[in-house]
């Protein structure tokens, strides 16, 4: 197939194309040497992993809940409560939980309702908890994909 050139001043195909690169270097333009940098995904189907719910009013740990791999993982706090919960990893069978962070603080904390994608796991046998400690009313919670 040969492909046809593009020239400016053209009447009916601007004299433009897609480019992509990092912040402050170089744009490198998309051509069949150069792909975007995109990665096509099949659908999973509906995901089949068995989801940790219930509810809390005082101090509860639960979980595990063990992922699929690249899934999102899904956080759901429900209910007229006070309190915090935060979501815990373990990849060592539970033995060691560590809270979730990003630059070392503490991001994976709640203290409200949410419906929310929390994490997406690469990493084979890692389970996820929630620590929730609940000073008043009642928390339905959920984890899922």
């Amino acid at each position: 197939m040969t492909m046809a050139s593009i020239e400016a001043p053209a009447g009916f195909v601007p004299a433009l194309g897609v480019s992509f690169g990092a912040i402050g270097t170089g744009a490198t333009p998309v051509d069949p040497d150069h792909p975007l940098p995109v990665t096509a995904v099949a659908w999973q189907g509906a995901a089949t992993t068995a989801p940790v719910a219930g509810t809390a009013s005082a101090a509860t740990l639960a979980g595990p809940f063990a992922p699929a791999l690249g899934r999102p993982i899904w956080l759901t706090l429900m209910g007229s409560w006070t309190g915090t919960v935060k979501l815990l990893r373990s990849t060592d069978g539970g033995t060691t939980r560590l809270p979730m962070t990003i630059g070392g603080s503490g991001w994976g904390s709640f203290q409200g309702n949410c419906n929310e994608p929390v994490a997406e796991e690469s990493v084979a046998g890692a389970t996820y908890y929630l620590d929730i400690a609940v000073t008043s009313g009642t928390l339905s919670y959920r984890v899922t994909q």
